[in-house]
């Protein structure tokens, strides 16, 4: 086999921006892995001779159907549906679905690629993939949000399988639009397997996946402290977002000792001075999953809290940060603020919440940061621990499964220790957790031959 041309990490991702005009989510997740891949193989003539990074960067296949439902009123509506399946080279693929206005092509790609890295970190044999749908289920009733799945899944169940791909939820998509979907799968192909995580407990689903996330996030950000000797007891923390990996989130810093202080949505944030404990944190939860509030409510029923509308929580000052919302949620001006106010550690609950040049403030800060695909790990990891259950017939326990994410999650960070240790006393988390989860997926590449 020839040996390729090798080219600089300009030239590439000049390359990545042609081959896929407008896709900035897309773009921005590839340059943030890729500046670190190109130093890690700049030595390793066997990846730049399969050019692997950029088969990585570059999905499978992108998947995108027309999902066509009818509303209450009798009207039809279109909208669109997708699956990226970026890369199997270790396992089925698996990733979330998220049904939002704002999903585009250019998010699920990002997504997907941030998930093919996200799994091989865990150390379970699980590729990158991701899907959902513009629809969005706020202001929808509960037939509408049930016609809406039972169509996306007629399109989507051909796509996928127990073991070719295994979607879950994500923004938008619950329990109950993942019971909707499965429902609709069971229906069509007469089987039932786990072709679907983040199932209610009746119908094969795992404990602790919806604490998972959020309390893989906290996990994460423990061992980041105790390389400094310090733990979570007694620092305080903002959190954004108010759904499942916020409001876990800050029921785990809870339980550790920590004062939670802030939580938002889309319509501003609150600051509770007196901290966010388990009590305010059921009713966060009631709030949102019950009622489908606003968090501005929780300033109408605690008094002592105040709301910030339109605005983010980065400029309250604190000790301890975890983006849990969304992507781009954080960007170089809240970095400096939380710098400035002497923030000491950030892990992101969300997926890429700090833009590319909020990254390099903390990096130059030299503060622990947990990027997303290593401190959000959590879910995939009890998702992945679902489809063996399912796999087995069998039903794990809380404890045992809690057992199994405080481990996976302490792997997870031992490995970015060993590829981000700077020598200076300083860890790269985001290096660390770009080359690891790279040289899994890019050796079992290498076993395939060009494919």
């Amino acid at each position: 086999m020839a040996v390729s041309d090798h080219v600089d990490l300009n030239q590439f991702m000049e390359g990545v921006r042609k081959r896929n005009p407008g896709q900035t989510e897309f773009i921005q997740a590839v340059q943030e892995v890729a500046q670190d891949i190109f130093d890690f193989i700049e030595d390793k003539e066997e990846y730049h001779e399969a050019q692997i990074l950029r088969r990585i960067a570059e999905p499978d296949r992108v998947i995108s159907f027309r999902v066509c439902w009818e509303d209450d009123n009798h009207c039809v509506r279109v909208q669109r549906g997708w699956r990226v399946q970026n890369n199997n080279a270790i396992g089925p693929y698996k990733g979330g679905l998220r049904f939002h206005e704002s999903v585009n092509e250019s998010i699920l790609k990002f997504l997907a690629f941030e998930q093919t890295f996200k799994n091989s970190l865990t150390g379970l044999p699980m590729g990158g993939a991701k899907g959902g749908s513009n629809f969005n289920p706020k202001g929808k009733s509960e037939a509408e949000i049930m016609r809406f799945c039972q169509s996306f899944m007629t399109e989507l169940y051909r796509h996928i399988g127990p073991d070719t791909d295994v979607p879950a939820g994500d923004i938008g998509v619950g329990g109950r639009e993942i019971g909707y979907m499965f429902g609709q799968y069971k229906r069509i192909t007469n089987r039932w397997e786990g072709v679907l995580t983040g199932k209610g407990l009746e119908y094969g689903g795992s404990q602790m996946r919806p604490e998972a996330t959020g309390y893989g996030a906290v996990y994460f950000l423990q061992n980041m402290l105790k390389q400094k000797d310090e733990a979570i007891e007694g620092k305080t923390a903002v959190i954004s977002g108010a759904g499942n990996v916020a409001t876990h989130a800050a029921e785990k810093i809870a339980q550790l000792g920590g004062k939670v202080l802030t939580l938002s949505d889309t319509d501003g944030f609150i600051h509770d001075p007196d901290g966010i404990d388990q009590e305010k944190i059921d009713w966060v939860k009631h709030l949102k999953n019950v009622r489908r509030g606003r968090i501005s409510d929780y300033a109408d029923h605690f008094t002592n809290a105040t709301f910030h509308a339109g605005k983010r929580p980065w400029d309250v000052t604190c000790d301890l940060a975890l983006p849990c919302a969304t992507q781009n949620e954080l960007d170089e001006e809240n970095a400096r603020e939380l710098v400035d106010n002497g923030v000491m550690a950030v892990s992101e609950g969300a997926n890429m919440p700090t833009t590319l040049e909020g990254v390099k403030v903390f990096h130059d800060a030299k503060i622990l940061y947990g990027p997303g695909k290593a401190a959000n790990a959590g879910g995939v990891a009890v998702s992945g621990l679902e489809m063996s259950q399912n796999a087995e017939r069998v039903s794990w326990n809380h404890e045992r499964l809690g057992d199994m994410l405080t481990d996976l999650m302490g792997d997870i960070h031992d490995k970015c220790v060993k590829y981000g240790d700077q020598g200076d006393g300083y860890i790269d988390y985001v290096k660390g957790a770009n080359i690891a989860g790279f040289k899994k997926v890019a050796d079992a590449m290498l076993a395939f031959g060009v494919v």
